[in-house]
């Protein structure tokens, strides 16, 4: 059997904005199959697994210390083209600072691998549904706006490639699809697909406190 390529990232977990996004996330952002929970980016991809030694979590511990905690609050959708889907922040300084701060400190990380030249920092809803699908998602999540959350924490994790990078493509950030909003499918959302058996999923491996 083939070995699965495992990465590794650093996330700050988002769970008030669980109830809003979780029944989209899990159709269209192949990552919450996978055991990723809402989250705002703070740098993927990270070291690759085995170099995650003993001297990288003592440094990214040391780092993140130093860094203060923070409220935030997601107060729009927003659009990366017309096939991603995400919550927007009403201050994303304190992201791009803890962005920032991590790929100082190593460089052989740059967000997103550098493919591109500003990245935004957003919580994903969807990266796979259709334009109509996507929107329907955006209408019904709307109505959960705005939603606090606090920094506490910045999450590591592990495993395989979740699928298509969210990330925002090159050049200003595009405005919803035109057209009218479709409205959200009537009846109750549909569950989350089966995670595949037996398949590695996304695990923590460490949480490093901020401030």
């Amino acid at each position: 059997m083939a070995t699965v390529a495992q990465e590794s990232a650093l996330l700050i977990t988002v769970p008030t904005a669980e109830t809003a996004v979780a029944p989209y996330r899990s159709l269209f952002d192949s990552s919450a199959p996978l055991g990723v929970p809402a989250h705002v980016t703070v740098l993927y991809p990270f070291l690759p697994p085995p170099d995650l030694s003993a001297e990288v979590l003592e440094s990214l511990a040391r780092l993140f210390a130093a860094a203060g905690r923070f409220r935030f609050v997601l107060s729009r959708t927003g659009w990366f083209g017309d096939q991603v889907l995400w919550l927007g922040l009403e201050e994303e300084a304190p992201f791009r600072a803890l962005t920032e701060s991590v790929f100082a400190a190593f460089p052989s990380c740059p967000p997103y691998g550098g493919q591109f030249t500003d990245v935004v920092p957003h919580l994903t809803i969807g990266a796979t549904g259709s334009v109509s699908e996507l929107r329907a998602a955006a209408e019904a999540v709307r109505t959960h706006l705005p939603i606090d959350g606090e920094a506490t924490e910045v999450t590591l994790m592990t495993g395989p490639p979740p699928g298509p990078v969210a990330s925002p493509p090159p050049g200003p950030v595009a405005s919803p699809p035109p057209g009218p909003v479709a409205s959200p499918p009537p009846g109750p959302v549909a569950s989350p697909p089966a995670r595949p058996a037996g398949g590695p999923l996304w695990t923590t491996v460490a949480a490093f406190p901020l401030g």
